[in-house]
């Protein structure tokens, strides 16, 4: 009897081939439909280098607009202008060149010890008042002192610093940035100068000397 003779299986070679390269194919599309989203998506959404400068020289111009207004910025009454005709300057600053009567006026007595003052002492009708920010800047100490009342310290340019002293509800903290005019505390009394009532000690600094505060504010 004649043996059929079976046909020849596939090579398993040939179908190892195919198997190996199979897979890595379907992954590289993968991989290139990938990036072509990618590239579309950013090619899309970025702007071109025209739109981009424009931005930046908008950007450019507002910060230098900033920088002009705060150099330009002039010292301002500590307190609402609306104020100004109740206003009455209780001490004034020590100024060693005034008038007899001028220096007497600017000393403080606590116990029978006389302290020049290095500010002007403010009231209004001896109500309390709210104190603003006489000029923008960065608040570079707070003190909290029952006795002589609590403090605020504001660095500005050009060396000058401002300060608050006989206040309560403190409304910034030390490291805040703060703009002219901006609302800092309320006026209070305290026992170093009881007899001024209700009232606000400012003085001005200038690297860290106290100057007349009348000479930059028409009190």
């Amino acid at each position: 009897m004649r043996e059929e003779k079976k046909p020849n299986a596939p090579s398993q070679k040939n179908k190892s081939t195919k198997s190996n390269w199979f897979w890595p194919s379907i992954y590289a599309s993968f991989a290139l439909l990938f990036v072509g989203m990618v590239w579309g998506y950013n090619a899309l959404t970025k702007p071109d280098a025209g739109e981009q400068a424009a931005v930046d020289k908008e950007k450019a111009k507002e910060e230098v607009t900033l920088e002009t207004n705060a150099s330009n910025e002039q010292l301002k009454y500590p307190f609402d202008e609306a104020l100004l005709d109740q206003v009455a300057i209780i001490q004034d600053f020590y100024d060693a060149k005034a008038d007899a009567s001028s220096r007497e006026n600017a000393l403080l007595v606590f116990k029978q010890t006389y302290v020049t003052n290095e500010g002007v002492t403010i009231a209004v009708d001896g109500k309390p008042f709210e104190v603003l920010a006489a000029m923008s800047g960065k608040v570079e100490q707070i003190v909290s002192d029952p006795f002589k009342g609590s403090e605020i310290v504001i660095s500005h340019k050009d060396g000058l610093k401002t300060i608050y002293r006989s206040v309560t509800g403190i409304l910034v903290k030390e490291g805040d940035e703060i703009q002219q005019g901006e609302a800092l505390a309320q006026t209070a009394e305290n026992e170093w100068n009881p007899q001024a009532g209700v009232h606000l000690h400012f003085e001005v600094q200038k690297d860290d000397v106290a100057v007349n505060p009348r000479s930059f504010l028409a009190f």
